[in-house]
């Protein structure tokens, strides 16, 4: 039986890693400037504790983003045929991304 169904195209496995390894740097690469633009404007001005807190905090989701996409782009890099991302690390780095967010808005609404 031949027709469409019969006949799959090969899929490139080297092309969709290495997509979602540039997403993730890119993603980095985001989260990268949110920190500094925070720092920025958590210090323009003079210093408020509440601007140096939102700053520190945003940083440290900047770090933990950081590290759960390093981890992704290493396996991606050592897999043949990597596999699917941990809930755990994604659910972990969308809650990264959102703090980040919102310590960007809270900076933004106080200064």
């Amino acid at each position: 039986m031949s027709g469409p169904a019969a006949r799959v195209p090969e899929r490139d496995p080297g092309l969709q890693p290495e997509r979602t390894r540039l997403a993730w740097r890119r993603t980095t690469l985001s989260g990268t400037v949110v920190a500094v633009l925070a720092g920025k404007t958590a210090l323009a001005g003079g210093a408020s504790a509440a601007g140096v807190l939102a700053c520190a905090l945003c940083c440290a989701c900047w770090l933990g983003l950081l590290r759960i996409a390093h981890r992704r782009i290493r396996e991606l890099a050592e897999a043949g045929v990597p596999g699917a991302v941990v809930p755990r690390y994604a659910g972990a780095a969308a809650l990264c991304t959102v703090a980040t967010a919102v310590c960007g808005a809270a900076l933004v609404l106080q200064g």
